[in-house]
């Protein structure tokens, strides 16, 4: 039996997973949770054991945890919650397994070999080259990226997974009135970066910043802050998503259109970076949630967007993830692999 977890800046899935008979995990049991409601994952973690007591009449061989931060070892200071993961102090805790900490999106891209054509939503077919690098992306909480590459091994080969903080790149404006909110943004941040615009709190920022109907100022009277993961307290990608889906809010609308157009440009940009011929996936509830409405177009104006690189763009498949517990299965896939 595996334990794994997909730790965001919201929300915990954690999961156990038995191997089947040709030795590719299978998530059996799964619990999510909200992290304001807990004191700490370690308390999160003694519930879930507690409660799935009945999945562990066999014994837990490793575990794998996918945490939104960057890994440094085996220790992890989460981004946007204020949690410190130790993987040798939760081995102790488990009893001696090896225990393997992972960025969320290396668990992300780890889970895309076990998707199946149904787990997929095409919006761009291109010409997929067998072997060619792949982009997994995701705007959430923040904005996750990572890359598949193909190693060759005697067995035939299989893809390694290559991750970072992609989401704190630099954002790039892609017209005049993205150029006049990020100038807007600048004087609120020290470094605006992709994830300001292409994330959940992102939808929020294009809300505020982008130009009022009569060409003035941002919002700033309504929202006094950056949005970002770790601050709740003002206006939601949700609710802006809320007010442009539901009440047909011209403002809220207008945000929504430059999300998805930036959301192809940044995913572009790393495509073309990489030349993922392999295809593009995008990945988490964001992309899931707005997939119909990213088959309208909007998102592949920006993705192809990249002046004589064009037509090279029309060639790199395209793909929404629909399998929300793609990074639960990872880490359940990096957990077998220890």
């Amino acid at each position: 039996m595996i334990l794994c977890a997909d730790i965001g800046a919201t929300k915990t899935l954690l999961g156990l997973a038995r191997l089947d008979a040709a030795g590719q995990p299978q998530v059996v049991a799964s619990q999510r949770y909200v992290a304001a409601q807990v004191a700490s994952f370690e308390a999160m973690l003694d519930r879930f054991l507690k409660d799935h007591a009945q999945h562990l009449g066999q014994p837990l061989r490793a575990a794998c945890f996918g945490v939104a931060g960057p890994v440094n070892g085996q220790v992890v200071q989460m981004t946007n919650l204020p949690w410190r993961l130790d993987a040798t102090a939760l081995s102790q805790k488990l009893g001696g397994i090896p225990v393997r900490l992972a960025n969320d999106f290396e668990a992300a891209a780890s889970g895309i070999d076990g998707l199946s054509p149904a787990d997929l939503l095409c919006l761009q077919a291109g010409q997929p080259v067998p072997g060619a690098p792949q982009l997994v992306i995701g705007a959430g909480s923040g904005l996750g990226v990572a890359f598949r590459i193909w190693q060759a091994t005697p067995q035939g080969g299989r893809y390694q997974v290559v991750t970072g903080e992609g989401g704190h790149f630099g954002f790039t404006p892609v017209n005049a009135e993205q150029d006049r909110a990020l100038m807007r943004l600048r004087a609120h941040v020290v470094r605006p970066v992709a994830e300001h615009f292409v994330s959940g709190p992102g939808l929020a920022n294009f809300y505020t910043f982008l130009d009022t109907e009569d060409g003035g100022k941002a919002l700033l009277k309504d929202h006094h802050v950056v949005a970002t993961a770790s601050n709740t307290g003002g206006l939601t990608g949700e609710e802006v998503f809320r007010r442009a889906t539901q009440d047909s809010e011209p403002r809220a609308l207008h945000a929504l259109h430059h999300f998805l157009l930036s959301y192809g440009v940044v995913a572009g940009d790393y495509a073309l970076a990489t030349l993922a011929k392999g295809g593009v996936f995008l990945a988490g509830g964001i992309a899931q949630k707005l997939g119909p409405l990213m088959q309208d177009g909007r998102f592949l104006v920006g993705f192809r967007q990249k002046g004589p690189y064009a037509d090279l763009m029309d060639t790199i498949p395209v793909h929404v993830v629909n399998e929300p517990d793609l990074g639960l299965r990872g880490a359940a896939a990096i957990g077998a692999l220890i």
